[in-house]
This record gives structure tokens, C-alpha cells and sequence, in this order.
């Protein structure tokens, strides 16, 4: 066990975050840490951290253990080394070791004494030992499959956006490989290829992870545990965020069973005290009940589930049949080409799903298609478009002297003041929330303000560029369903894949400039990609089998060639050895292929949900599948081997 919470109360002054609750970390522990906003998440990672102190019960860590925190406090680090330079400082010792030794061997050019020597020795051996000679390597290896390009290494932090520099902060954490590593919305800061990137790292990790997220694809495919932060209490389920729905639901049910049979059973106590309390052969059993009842732990009534929203969409225009053409579109930043004679066309009942790696154009594309970024070609706007656009600029078209309500009921959007309230509800504005102003809201608060007015429009034509960014699991659900209600068009960009699964039938990604359209859900493109990646990657084996059996061929038929021209006998060693070296070859050969099926089958199973419901199950298979990769290597490298031997033979043969 890593870390024991034993009955541990936490409060934030007469608030009670947590009371009498428990959990225990063990290793290989993949846990989601889930509730609605608000009922403590980030707080109980900072008393698992030590940030912050409880008021009763116990916390225990195995000794030695390291604790590694992902989180938006760490944006206040600043400096102007080079994020390869940052990546770095996770190998703090091997750091300083590498200094010690640049050191010693200076003061060796001048004096070669025998403690110097020794000195040196151990150095050198500790820095091996600490694998200090691949830190750059591993560094930049991480820092690339996070989204950064290798000429990106040697720029200066500084010169980064927050986004960015969390994600040089996220790739400093994961190369420290602390026991337990904490991530508290780690996907906010990533795009689509970061985060597949990020998923196959945990797959390996080796230490614990708990992980804070609304990316509910992400838990799914990460976790085998679920803690939820629910009415000051910690509620533990096995298996991934879909199995914890399941069980969720089955729970709730049975306590909302258990409260209505407790009812009944109090009530028919109540009516005994009531009925024979004033009597006399009665009272001493009817006292005696009373006190029981006192005593009675009750079972507490259970919440109906979040709220659905209940606002209906109204299109003031039905639009044309198409609603914007782009042809031939070209649009360049500098040296960077970002779209090349690129064509598309949006039609009426569009849900357009823009995806892709951040720096590709899709936050450009869309300015474009709604006609406020300057570009080469033609767009071409469609018959009684009416489109509203939502992104983090337009928070700039704000009131910051309107209170929130008066913000949503100026809008015109002709919703009366309960549905409004319904709607802002949704967006995590309860009771007086409605009322404050809009220059004392946060960044995110006001962005949900901005999202809010985006969905009551009368528009027919949504443009949302990262809507989720600001919500929790609840009001991302809430805004599925409101968009599923939507009789109009959209084109969304997103990195958040469950919403963009339920919410678009056409995918579109910019690939080398062009706009590369899939008419279907994501599920089915993700499906589509798979099979276009076997696909090339059957190709591709097919091509080299061929390519092999032409080298064969040839070689044959050069064999034979000194014989028929009588240049004298074959060396009869080199043939035998040649013979040797084939049938090793065609072994070796036939042990990739197995290996190769044997692997793509593990990879199935760690990327089915079923497979963290078994956690001894779990690790076997991830322990499987390790082994593979190291026999697939060697193989590799010996078929390789083998290759040049039998190359080197036959050339040899015929010379």
C-alpha cells in the first residue's frame, strides 16, 4: 500500500469538505477522482500532497514515497531556459552529477591523484546507473509526443502560452516518475494526438495515477477504479467510468429502496407511540420504541441525478440548403501554410466535428468560414445563414457591468426568467450566482456566460471553438443534449472526445492544407482509421515479403551463374553455412509474425474497459504485453541480422 486515508475530516472553516472518509492507494492503481464541481477534488489531492491539514483521522505513506502533482498552480514557475532545458530538471541528480564530473575532469588535466580517480570512477558509474547519458533523448521523446516539434526544443519557456508551458510542465512530471503521480485536468491543456500519446504512457506506468477529468473517453480508457467525492463522503467503484454509471445507478436505487422502507417501518413505529403512549400497559414499550428511533441511523433520501435542461432551441430562419462554400482556399502565417487550395462545402443539418493536432488551422478555418479572417480564395455565405460564434475572444463582447441574468435577458432571445436561470443552472450558476457582475467573474465564468448566450440564440448556424473547456462531466452531458435538441447546423472544435462523439455526423481534419472530410460519427472514423492502418501496415508487410523473395530470386539465380559459366566449383562451407543461416532466418521469420499477432492482441484487450474491472488480470496482460515488446525487439534485431549474414553469404558465393 502507498498511501492510507483512515477516517479523515477536512473543513473549510464551518464548511465540511470531507467527513469520516476513507481510501487506500495501492500500486498500479489507475483512479478516476470524479464529483461536480465544488465538492472537493483538487482539495483532497492537496491534503494526499500535504498542502493542506486535516482535522481528524490519519493519513499513512510508505517510506520514501514521491508524489508527483500536475496542476494549474504550476503556470507561476517562470524562467528562460529552453523547454528541453525544463524538461530536464526531472533528472535533478543526474544533473548535478554531470556537473560534478564536467568538474573532476578539469582538476584531472591538472593533477591525476588517486582519490580524484576514484572520485571520477563513481561518478561516472552513478550517472550510468541513473541512465543520465539518455535524459536529453527521453526528454525530448516526451516532449515531442506531447506536441512539440524537435526544432520547438531549444526556444525559451518564456516564449510559450500557458497551454503550451503546462504541457512542458506535465512532460518535467512524468520523466520524474514519482510513486504516485496526481493529474488534475491534464487533457485541457492537450490536443486529440497529445492525448492518445498520453494514454499509451500511463498504460506503462509503473507508479500509481490518479486522475481529475471531464474527458470522460480519457477515464475510460485509463482507470480500473473509481473514487467519487459525493455528500462530504468518498464512494469507491471498480472498473471505468461507464461501468461506474452502471453501478451508480444499481446503488442508487437500492438506498432509494432502503429510505422508503425505513419510512414505512418509522411511520408504523410513530403511529404505535402516538396510539398507546397514554397507556398504561403500553407506555414502557412505547417509551422503549421511541428510543430506538432516536437511535435509528437513517438512511438518506437519494438525489434524482444532475438536471436536465429543459430549454428548447427556437430557429428564427430556415436557412438554404447550403450554408457556406469555401473554394480554393489558401491562407499562409508567415512561412507556415496552414490551408493550400482547399475546398468544402457546409450543408443544412451539418454537425461538424473539426479535428486534429493544435498548430494544424482549425480555430483559423473556422474564423474563416464564419468570414472575419482574410484569406486567399473564395467563401461563399448561403441564403438566411444567421450564425453565432462562440470562442474565447467573444468574451470581449461581454457587459462587464451587467449582472449575469440581465446579461442573458438582454440578449433577446424572448426566454422568460425561469428558463433563463434553467439554462444558467446548467453552466453552474446556482441561486444568487445570477445576480453578480460580469467584471468580477473568473476567465472560465465568464466564458460559460458567453457559452450560454451562444446557445440561446436564435441562430441557425453554431460555431463553438472548444465549448467544454470550462465544464464539468454534468453540464458537458447538459449541452450534448441541448445540441441533440438543435434543428439547425454547427461546425465544433474540440479535444474532448465523448462530446464529440455524441454531438457530430461528419468529421472534418485539415491534412497537408486540405480539408479531409468523413461523412459518419467519430466512433465510426476512429473505426474507419484502425482499419486503414491495417490496411497500409498489411501493405507494407506484403512489400517487403516481396521485395525479399526478389532478392532470393536474384541471388538464385546469381548462384548459378559461375556454375554454367564454369568459373569454378562452389566453396561448399559458404553453401552449408548459407543453408544454415536461411533455416534460422525462416524460424526467426515466422517468430515476428507470432509475436507481431500476439502483440495486436494484447493491444486489444488493454484498450477494451473490461479488462480494469480484473486488476490481477489487468497487470498480467500489461506484464504480457512488456515481455512482447522485448522479444519483438530482439527478434527484430536478429531477422536483421540474420538479413545482412545471408546477404554477405550469397555475395560471397558468387564472388
Amino acid at each position: 500500500m502507498l498511501i492510507a486515508l483512515q477516517d479523515i475530516t477536512f473543513e473549510f472553516g464551518s464548511r465540511v469538505i470531507l467527513e469520516d472518509s476513507s481510501w487506500h492507494i495501492e500500486p498500479g492503481d489507475r483512479v478516476g477522482l470524479i464529483g461536480l464541481n465544488g465538492t472537493g477534488k483538487s482539495t483532497l489531492l492537496r491534503i494526499i500532497n500535504g498542502e493542506y491539514s486535516i482535522s481528524k483521522g490519519s493519513i499513512n505513506k510508505s517510506k520514501n514515497l514521491t508524489i508527483g502533482f500536475f496542476n494549474q498552480d504550476l503556470l507561476s514557475f517562470e524562467t528562460d531556459e529552453s523547454i528541453l532545458t525544463v524538461g530536464m530538471m526531472a533528472f535533478g541528480k543526474a544533473l548535478e552529477l554531470e556537473k560534478d564530473i564536467e568538474r573532476i575532469t578539469k582538476e584531472l588535466e591538472d593533477s591525476q591523484t588517486d582519490e580524484l580517480l576514484h572520485e571520477f570512477s563513481d561518478k561516472l558509474h552513478e550517472f550510468e546507473a541513473l541512465d543520465g547519458y539518455n535524459m536529453k533523448h527521453k526528454t525530448a521523446q516526451v516532449l515531442e509526443g506531447l506536441g512539440f516539434t524537435t526544432s520547438d526544443l531549444e526556444r525559451p519557456y518564456s516564449q510559450f502560452s500557458g497551454g503550451w508551458r503546462m504541457r512542458v510542465l506535465l512532460a518535467r512530471l512524468i520523466l520524474q516518475q514519482p510513486d504516485v503521480l496526481m493529474l488534475d485536468e491534464p487533457t485541457n491543456h492537450l490536443d486529440l494526438p497529445s492525448i492518445e500519446w498520453l494514454e499509451r504512457y500511463l498504460i506503462g506506468y509503473n507508479g500509481a495515477v490518479i486522475i481529475v477529468s471531464h474527458d470522460r473517453y480519457f477515464l475510460d480508457r485509463m482507470v480500473n477504479r473509481i473514487v467519487e467525492v459525493y455528500q462530504q463522503q468518498l464512494h469507491h467503484y471498480a472498473g471505468s467510468y461507464a461501468d461506474y454509471e452502471v453501478e451508480k445507478e444499481l446503488r442508487r436505487e437500492m438506498q432509494q429502496r432502503a429510505y422508503e422502507n425505513q419510512q414505512d417501518y418509522i411511520r408504523q413505529q410513530e403511529r404505535f407511540i402516538e396510539r398507546f403512549k397514554a397507556k398504561a400497559s403500553k407506555a414502557a414499550q412505547a417509551q422503549s420504541i421511541a428510543k430506538r428511533l432516536d437511535k435509528l441511523e437513517r438512511v438518506e433520501q437519494t438525489d434524482n441525478g444532475p438536471s436536465k435542461i429543459k430549454i428548447n432551441f427556437t430557429v428564427d430562419k430556415t436557412p438554404g440548403k447550403i450554408l457556406c462554400t469555401l473554394n480554393n482556399i489558401s491562407k499562409s502565417f508567415g512561412n507556415i501554410e496552414i490551408l493550400k487550395n482547399t475546398s468544402a462545402e457546409i450543408n443544412r443539418g451539418d454537425k461538424i466535428a473539426l479535428i486534429g493536432a493544435n498548430g494544424k488551422g482549425k480555430s483559423t478555418l473556422l474564423r474563416i468560414i464564419f468570414g472575419m479572417e482574410p484569406m486567399e480564395g473564395e467563401r461563399v455565405p448561403g441564403h438566411n445563414v444567421v450564425t453565432s460564434f462562440y470562442a474565447q475572444h467573444q468574451l470581449e463582447s461581454l457587459d462587464m457591468n451587467s449582472e449575469i441574468l440581465d446579461e442573458l435577458k438582454n440578449f433577446g432571445s424572448g426566454r422568460n426568467e425561469l428558463e433563463l436561470r434553467q439554462l444558467l443552472g446548467c453552466f453552474l450558476f446556482t441561486g444568487d450566482d445570477v445576480f453578480k457582475k460580469i467584471r468580477i467573474l473568473s476567465g472560465g465564468e465568464k466564458a460559460r456566460v458567453a457559452l450560454a448566450k451562444t446557445i440561446i440564440s436564435q441562430a441557425n448556424f453554431l460555431m463553438l471553438d472548444e465549448p467544454t473547456n470550462h465544464l464539468d462531466m454534468n453540464s458537458v452531458q447538459m449541452l450534448i443534449d441541448a445540441l441533440n435538441k438543435y434543428d439547425g447546423s454547427l461546425v465544433l472544435v474540440s479535444h474532448d472526445r465523448y462530446f464529440v462523439s455524441q454531438t457530430a455526423n461528419k468529421i472534418w481534419e485539415i491534412v497537408d492544407g486540405e480539408i479531409k472530410e468523413f461523412k459518419g460519427t467519430y466512433n465510426e472514423y476512429e473505426e474507419w482509421k484502425k482499419r486503414m492502418a491495417a490496411q497500409q501496415q498489411q501493405q507494407q508487410a506484403s512489400a517487403k515479403a516481396n521485395s525479399n523473395a526478389d532478392t532470393k530470386k536474384d541471388t538464385r539465380q546469381q548462384n548459378t551463374a559461375p556454375a554454367a559459366e564454369g568459373k569454378g566449383a562452389i566453396n561448399k562451407d559458404v553453401q552449408r553455412e548459407l543453408q544454415k543461416q536461411q533455416k534460422q532466418f525462416s524460424q526467426v521469420e515466422g517468430q515476428v509474425a507470432s509475436l507481431k499477432e500476439r502483440k495486436a492482441s494484447l493491444e486489444a484487450s488493454l484498450g477494451s474497459p473490461d479488462i480494469y474491472n480484473d486488476k490481477t488480470k489487468f497487470a498480467q496482460v500489461e506484464s504480457e504485453y512488456q515481455d512482447v515488446l522485448k522479444y519483438l525487439d530482439r527478434a527484430n534485431q536478429q531477422y536483421e541480422q540474420l538479413f545482412e549474414k545471408i546477404m554477405q553469404l550469397e555475395a560471397n558465393l558468387t564472388s
